[in-house]
């Protein structure tokens, strides 16, 4: 008996090694399976390749408008610009210039990288006393009292003073010419549309500007926005100051004012973004680059330098065991994340701890490689000292890696006249919890979800992509550069690979987590790599459309080719010439 049940074992840890380990018979289910002769089976299509410049974006006229742009000889930058200017009249449900931007670029002739905060701050006559004395115990998810300062036409004005080459007329005239004549809404567009409208139909606005007779754009509806063509006009004529100073900067104020809200002309007017130095962490020998806070970007290099120490491919791609790591690292990075991520103007931030593989070291020893914690303490570092995304890459080696958003799909839903576009709702990130380093205060800069990435190997450019969707962002940073590094899969693979999503951690709002959180993970990984996270106490839901939506560009600089990947959950496009 002793035998048999020596190699009853013998066989179970087999069995345990074969389904984590043989990738391919894993990962079986249907609705991830395509039939393609090169690739993993759940790769949607090979990745893009060009010789000369390449776009990939969330949706097919912004990239063909990047491209456009560069095969007139404008830059990266220029190119980056074009693309997100349409994106805000062809997706309103993700971004728009009534939100905030930030972007990594790199700039072949000095080989450096450049990080840019385009976020917002807050209205200077709203304090904390307001919330108290009205008995606002939460920041509303919508409406006037949400609103920061919108960063993102400063940041195009920032981008473009630096690294331009086009007249912004040349930029803005694609999207003027579709917001006048019509665009076709894509399918996923107008499910955002509809789903926003019941939300927002009767904020102020916001109808007459996204809704014909009560009714949201269906999918292939020719949608015009002539009010955003207007102010796009202005803009392309005047620039930033049209936006900060002008007649933009009027309407946006007055309207506010008369609805009850706080944001002001002088917050306009005083409006600055930031030129900021991304920070990095090495990773398999290539470094991953983010932007410090206000945004969550050091979240995933947390994750890498606590996952760094394990065998991740030994471990394999739909295992239990690798399954149950990442998700505990991402527990002890987003603990830190609700404590310490905040505006660096108002706070002492540690990133050279936070991100150190000293700091790693020591929070990585307390996972348990058998159970899922249900609650982790932040550290105790030393304290002195629904988004777009979009890349474009130019014939001069040029990349930007740029995000944008108004936050919560349309945002506050608050619609200036005659401008055609909604105000972000990114104030509702603040905390009113007086003890908390986000807490909101007059003038500050709340805690950002969007993050844009670069990789860079031995000081060159490898590869500028992102992952939209809040808290999904820096997990899936990290999963993309595992499923390269680690498990070898192409550009566009790492995306359409199946994702795992873990919720329930600490918020920067004051939410804290107690039960373990829940893990998310997407239709691909087995039926035994499930039954065996339930086992070591993981809470597994099922969840449709929370996982992100990825875009990514490739330098392969030994033969001189760029290669584009576009999310497959989406309408993403990846193109070049």
């Amino acid at each position: 008996m002793t035998k048999l049940n020596s190699l009853s074992r013998q066989l179970t840890r087999v069995s345990k090694l074969l389904t984590a380990s043989l990738f391919g018979v894993a990962l079986t289910t249907p609705a991830l399976a395509y039939d393609r002769i090169t690739g993993h089976h759940f790769a949607s299509r090979s990745e893009a390749m060009a010789p000369d410049a390449m776009a990939a974006t969330s949706q097919p006229l912004a990239t063909q408008v990047a491209l456009e742009i560069m095969r007139n000889g404008g830059s990266a930058v220029d190119a980056a610009i074009a693309a997100n200017a349409l994106l805000g009249l062809v997706e309103p449900t993700g971004n728009g210039i009534g939100g905030d931007l930030f972007a990594i670029i790199w700039d072949a002739e000095s080989e450096q990288l450049y990080g840019l905060n385009a976020s917002g701050r807050s209205p200077q006559s709203l304090t904390l006393d307001y919330f108290r004395d009205n008995d606002i115990e939460q920041i509303p998810q919508r409406g006037v009292l949400t609103l920061s300062v919108p960063g993102a036409v400063d940041g195009w004005h920032e981008m473009h003073r630096r690294f331009g080459k086009l007249d912004w007329s040349e930029l803005l005239q694609p999207s003027i010419h579709y917001a006048e004549e019509g665009f076709p809404v894509t399918e996923v567009i107008a499910y955002y549309f509809e789903r926003n409208s019941e939300v927002l139909k009767d904020y102020p606005g916001f109808a007459e500007v996204f809704l014909t007779d009560g009714e949201a754009p269906q999918k292939g509806h020719r949608f015009k926005n002539p009010d955003l063509a207007a102010t796009y006009k202005a803009i392309a004529e005047q620039g930033r100051d049209a936006f900060y100073t002008g007649e933009i900067a009027h309407k946006i104020s007055d309207f506010v004012a008369e609805h009850g809200g706080f944001l002001s002309y002088q917050d306009l007017a005083e409006h600055r973004s930031d030129w900021v130095e991304p920070v990095s962490t090495n990773y398999r020998g290539y470094d991953l680059w983010e932007l410090p806070p206000n945004t969550q970007g050091i979240a995933a290099l947390q994750i890498l330098n606590i996952l760094e120490d394990y065998d991740i491919a030994g471990m394999g791609f739909d295992s239990p065991e690798y399954i149950h790591h990442f998700v505990e690292a991402k527990k002890l990075a987003f603990e830190d994340r609700a404590k310490f991520y905040s505006d660096m103007d108002f706070n002492d931030v540690p990133v050279d701890w936070l991100i150190s593989k000293e700091y790693a070291a020591e929070r990585r020893q307390l996972i348990d490689s058998e159970r899922a914690g249900r609650s982790y303490e932040p550290g105790n570092p030393p304290m002195q000292g629904d988004t777009i995304y979009l890349t474009t890459a130019d014939q001069h080696g040029n990349m930007v890696s740029l995000i944008q958003s108004n936050y919560r799909g349309m945002g506050s839903g608050v619609t200036p006249a005659g401008t055609g576009f909604v105000l972000q709702n990114r104030g509702e990130m603040f905390t009113l919890d007086e003890g908390h380093m986000n807490v909101y205060e007059p003038g500050k800069r709340p805690f950002h979800t969007i993050i844009p990435a670069f990789v860079t190997k031995d000081g060159q450019p490898v590869m500028s992509y992102g992952v939209m969707g809040g808290g999904t962002q820096p997990q899936m940073h990290a999963q993309i550069l595992i499923n390269m590094l680690d498990f070898g899969m192409n550009l566009q693979e790492a995306g359409d690979a199946p994702r795992i999503l873990h919720s329930g951690s600490s918020e920067p709002t004051g939410e804290t987590m107690t039960d373990g959180g829940v893990l998310g993970l997407e239709n691909g990984f087995s039926d035994y790599t499930r039954r065996e996270l339930v086992k070591m106490g993981h809470r597994l839901q099922e969840a449709v459309g929370p996982y992100g939506g990825y875009q990514a560009i490739w330098y392969d600089a030994e033969h001189d080719v760029y290669y584009g990947a576009s999310e497959s959950r989406k309408d993403g496009h990846a193109a070049g010439f």
